[in-house]
């Protein structure tokens, strides 16, 4: 069958991810349905795409070939209630949520074609690294048809259900962590005499290469980080570790099934 449509519940961040990296791909179906409550949202989101309809309800959204449930994990269930009525036999349903697994998601569910993946942001520049898992029931012409869309943002990772909150920590939500310390090296950069185009370049650049050091050497960490004597902030390696495991390894703990 051909894809015609899909539908989001759910008009927010990773909606426009998804919207963004089909636009850029020419890949929208023909129908693209987005229910949000928040009318404010949904304006935004009309305003920037235009080609999508603006769904009344959830229910009406989940009329489509694909659906996909982009809320956060709290109210999943109630979303899945509201659109049981409108789900047939033959609807994909993919969550996009941690924690809600596809075992509860059945529950509620008329459909056995369901599946979960955790979606990453460079998924909106068709970049993303995005782990996938299907039902045991998932047929194999619909998994075909879901990668035929999904693989549009970017590298398709099928895995273990059991595995997704980890990506979540380890893939999806990493950006987040070194986002704002590169924005502050380049600020760094422009107060010690860079232009902001020299300080740009500086950064990103160096980011690069010390990414390529670091995963395309035949060195180990260890060496890696021993090439650079003058460790201005090693004092504070600790303390950042320590962040980064509470934080993170807390988080995990909020947010598996």
């Amino acid at each position: 069958m051909k894809l015609k449509s899909i539908g989001f519940v759910g008009g927010g961040r990773i909606t426009r991810i998804f919207l963004q990296g089909l636009t850029n791909k020419n890949a929208l179906p023909e129908i693209v349905k987005v229910f949000d409550p928040n009318a404010e949202t949904i304006k935004a989101l009309h305003a920037d795409f235009s080609e999508i309809t603006v769904a009344e309800s959830a229910a009406e959204v989940a009329t489509e070939d694909i659906v996909f449930i982009a809320v956060h994990p709290p109210v999943v269930m109630e979303t899945l209630q509201a659109i049981k009525e409108s789900v047939t036999e033959d609807t994909i349903v993919i969550s996009l949520a941690p924690k809600i697994t596809i075992e509860k998601m059945a529950l509620v569910l008329p459909t056995q074609k369901l599946a979960r993946m955790i979606p990453n942001a460079t998924s909106f520049i068709n970049d993303g690294y995005n782990p996938l898992t299907f039902s045991d029931d998932f047929g194999a012409k619909e998994k075909k048809q879901v990668f035929k869309v999904l693989k549009k943002l970017g590298k398709i990772l099928e895995t273990e259900e059991s595995k997704l909150e980890a990506y979540a920590i380890v893939s999806a939500m990493l950006p987040t962590y070194f986002w704002f310390q590169w924005q502050e090296m380049e600020n760094i950069a422009l107060e010690t005499g860079l232009s902001e185009k020299e300080a740009r370049k500086a950064v990103s650049s160096s980011l690069k290469k010390a990414w390529k050091l670091y995963y395309k050497s035949d060195l180990n960490p260890e060496e890696v980080m021993d090439l650079i004597p003058v460790k201005p902030i090693g004092e504070n390696e600790d303390e950042i570790r320590d962040i980064l495991n509470t934080k993170l390894i807390g988080l995990f703990e909020k947010i598996k099934p």
